[in-house]
């Protein structure tokens, strides 16, 4: 199925490895299910739920609280993806930790695999209207990725979950969902290219189950 968009540099749209459909209808994303839910209480004991951030807050304040409780309700627990808030209260910047597999560029120019990936996320004064900042802090081989940058999407809007997006990163990592039309790394491109047979990566799902309250 012809996957997400990703955002950034990169235009076309995006592949998902071994998907032979496109939904006809949208299916709700897994933190906009989430959201609906009540969220466990924060570590000052009081009501983490999405609907007690207060609405007097101005609206990048509010979406930054939303983000970080529906982030930590999600990621509790999960098997393939640790999330870290690195700096500001409420966090603007996030360190991901995903646990999948994918490739690298090893000793010779060899691909080898690599199992632990690290991604910086920073969210600009223009979140939510404008997109987050997202690179990679471990070395990968992907169309989309480079040194400076992953590519999320061209088509970035203010609803989005930052929670959906982290999973969707993974995704990308795992070559679940990878564009090879304009890439970031015509060589990477050319591997898959080359090698959609050998793809994904990793097929597990990156999903958190969603808790029931």
């Amino acid at each position: 199925m012809i996957g997400r968009a990703l955002t950034g540099a990169v235009t076309g749209q995006m592949r998902r490895a071994n998907s032979p459909f496109t939904p006809a209808v949208p299916v709700p994303s897994h933190a906009a299910r989430t959201a609906s839910a009540s969220v466990p209480a924060g570590d000052n004991g009081q009501a983490a739920s999405l609907d007690a951030v207060p609405r007097k807050l101005p609206l990048r304040a509010r979406r930054l609280l939303s983000d970080a409780r529906l982030i930590r309700k999600m990621f509790r627990g999960s098997e393939f993806i640790r999330v870290r808030p690195r700096h500001g209260e409420p966090p603007e910047v996030y360190e991901v930790e995903y646990r999948v597999s994918s490739i690298q560029v090893g000793k010779g120019g060899k691909l080898v695999p690599c199992h632990r990936h690290l991604v910086e996320i920073q969210l600009t004064q223009d979140y939510p209207r404008m997109a987050p900042i997202c690179r990679m802090l471990t070395p990968i081989f992907h169309p989309n990725i480079s040194e400076a940058s992953v590519c999320i999407g061209d088509h970035w809007v203010a609803g989005e979950h930052l929670a959906d997006l982290i999973v969707r990163i993974g995704e990308m990592i795992a070559y679940q969902a990878y564009n090879i039309k304009s890439p970031l790394n015509a060589e990477a491109a050319m591997w898959v290219d080359l090698n959609m047979d050998k793809l994904p990566l990793d097929n597990r799902d990156l999903t958190p189950p969603v808790k029931a309250q």
